[in-house]
């Protein structure tokens, strides 16, 4: 899996980029290799472990075309997401000090826009499990895939628009979480298409969420609402605003990308040299899933 993206830069402008996985618990970073250097526009570039401990990639374009990217190969677990339906939502008053954070409202989720409507339709049911896998089923039966969706719209505006892409669905499951008191964070990531049929439009990153329920962070994803193989973790945060793929200091112009994620056979080594992919133009905005 990766990722190659192609920049404009009329001046020399600093980037921070969150496109690095990180290894995390049933996530095994195998091998690596970044394509950056300065005859593709890279001055400098560093590393850095954010507040949520998501890997960033501090980089200063030059010239007029950045080209930055990664290939990688991780390990991941070959079973679909897990399933506890009967786990027991957490009181407010027995939740860790750290968790709290993300029963707050954040600059994409709303959650108090909503909280009426939340208690309303969810407010009844028990079990934390249940509560957010109702959200879910709600999200994905009622909002349309696509269209409508900009790079600044909140959980609240894509519920009452009733289109998403992958982001707002991500925001808006966060959004109902927290109006119900129960923590939930915005994860963004690889999805492969394993196991399910395939679609001609190229791959983006993807977005889904993540709600803690009964000791630990759990995995949703309205967009889709099915278990699924093959998530690779990027980052998590508050909302989408914490994990930006692409962050600029200056005019950068997104003008060319390409992401993958397939699956390959266990001794599998990525090539000695990085081999460009095909380019197709970017869109409009950046990718939202």
């Amino acid at each position: 899996m990766g990722f190659h993206l192609t920049f404009e830069l009329p001046f020399t402008t600093p980037l921070l980029l969150v496109v690095e996985p990180a290894p995390r618990p049933g996530q095994r970073i195998v091998q690596t290799r970044e394509l950056l250097d300065q005859a593709r526009g890279v001055d400098r570039w560093s590393r850095y472990t954010d507040a949520f401990g998501n890997i960033v990639w501090r980089v200063l374009g030059v010239g007029q075309t950045l080209e930055v990217g990664q290939d990688l190969l991780v390990e991941v677990p070959a079973s679909s997401d897990p399933q506890w339906p009967h786990l027991p939502k957490t009181p407010v008053e027995d939740l860790p000090d750290e968790v709290l954070q993300f029963l707050l409202p954040s600059r994409y989720v709303d959650s108090d826009l909503i909280s009426n409507e939340a208690w309303e339709r969810f407010g009844h049911i028990w079990g934390g499990w249940a509560q957010v896998q109702a959200i879910s089923d709600h999200l994905h039966s009622t909002c349309t895939y696509g269209g409508g969706s900009t790079s600044s719209t909140t959980a609240q505006q894509a519920y009452v628009s009733g289109q998403a892409v992958c982001r707002d669905f991500a925001h808006m499951g966060v959004a109902f979480c927290r109006a119900l008191n129960i923590p939930a964070r915005y994860v963004c990531g690889y999805l492969g298409e394993i196991g399910v049929p395939t679609t001609p439009s190229p791959m983006d990153f993807h977005a889904w969420f993540e709600a803690w329920i009964d000791g630990a962070w759990r995995t949703f994803d309205a967009r889709h609402n099915l278990p699924r193989v093959g998530r690779v973790v990027i980052a998590t945060g508050r909302d989408a605003a914490d994990v930006a793929f692409t962050t600029s200091f200056g005019a950068a112009r997104l003008s060319q990308m390409k992401v993958w994620a397939d699956q390959v056979d266990p001794d599998t080594r990525l090539p000695e040299t990085w081999a460009p992919p095909l380019d197709r133009p970017a869109p409009a905005d950046p990718p939202l899933g």
